[in-house]
C-alpha cells in the first residue's frame, strides 16, 4: 500500500487530496473519503488506508481548501456548491489513473463529511455508492446553495448507507425516521443502521466519543455494502 497527498485542482484552487492505494496492476474501485470537523487528520487518514487496505483506491480530499489560513475553518462555513466542486474533480483525479475502474466509484463520509455523502449521491450521478456515518444538518443548506440536501432525495442515483448512533442528536432517532420515510417514500435504494450507546462520532478513535461495538460492527457492513455496490477492492 501506499499514500500521498495529491495535487488536484478546482476553479483555479490547488486542492490537496490524501490519497491511499493497494498497488498492483489491477484496476480497482475508488472511493472518496469525506472529512469530518477536522479536516484530513489522523482519522481520515487513517479511514483512507482502511479502505486501501481492503482494495480500494481512496482519496480524501481538503475541502477546507477555499479557506484562507487565519479563516475558520469548521463545518459552518463549508459550501455545498464549493463541495460539489471538489467531489466532482476527485471523480475526475480517480477516473484518470490506470488502477481506477472508471465504472465503479463511491463515496464515504464521517459527521459533516456523512452528510456531504447523502448530499453527493444526489448532486454526483457518477457515484455508484454511498456510505454516511452520523451526517447531521441534512435537512438544512449552507452556503448560498438554498435546496437542502434532504430536498434533494429524489436525485439520488446510487445506493445509500446511514450508520446512525443511537444516543445522537444531531442526526437524531428522529431524523433517522424522517429520512427513512423519505428515502422510501421516493424508492430510493438505501440501508439504515443505528448502534445503541454510540452517540455522534462514535467511528473517531482519535477523539473521546468513540464507541468500539459501534465501529466494529458498522465497518463490517460498510465493506460488504461496498463490495456489492462497487465490486469487491481485491
Amino acid at each position: 500500500m501506499a499514500s500521498k497527498v495529491e495535487k488536484l485542482h478546482v476553479d483555479g484552487h490547488e486542492m490537496d487530496a490524501y490519497v491511499s492505494a493497494p498497488g498492483g496492476d489491477a484496476a480497482r474501485p475508488g472511493m472518496i473519503v469525506i472529512m469530518h470537523a477536522g479536516g484530513v487528520d489522523e482519522f481520515t487518514r487513517a479511514m483512507t488506508d482502511r479502505l486501501a487496505e481492503a482494495g480500494y483506491v481512496a482519496a480524501a480530499p481538503d475541502l477546507y481548501h477555499w479557506k484562507g489560513p487565519d479563516e475558520d475553518r469548521s463545518p459552518r462555513t463549508i459550501d455545498d456548491a464549493e463541495m460539489t466542486a471538489d467531489v466532482e474533480a476527485t471523480v475526475a483525479h480517480l477516473r484518470s489513473r490506470d488502477d481506477v475502474r472508471a465504472d465503479a466509484i463511491g463515496i464515504i463520509g464521517f459527521c459533516m463529511g456523512g452528510r456531504t455523502a447523502y448530499l453527493m449521491a444526489a448532486a454526483v450521478p457518477a457515484l455508484s455508492a454511498a456510505v454516511a456515518y452520523y451526517g447531521g444538518g441534512i435537512m438544512q443548506p449552507r452556503g448560498d446553495v438554498h435546496t437542502s440536501p434532504f430536498e434533494r432525495t429524489a436525485e439520488m442515483s446510487c445506493p445509500l448507507l446511514f450508520h446512525f448512533g443511537g444516543e445522537d442528536g444531531n442526526p437524531s432517532p428522529e431524523d433517522m425516521q424522517t429520512l427513512d420515510a423519505q428515502m422510501t417514500r421516493l424508492e430510493k435504494e438505501h440501508e439504515f443502521h443505528a448502534y445503541a450507546g454510540a452517540g455522534h462520532a462514535f467511528m473517531d478513535f482519535t477523539g473521546p466519543r468513540h464507541h468500539e461495538e459501534g465501529a466494529r460492527v458498522s465497518w463490517p457492513r460498510t465493506l460488504d455494502f461496498l463490495a456489492r455496490h462497487l465490486g469487491t477492492g481485491s
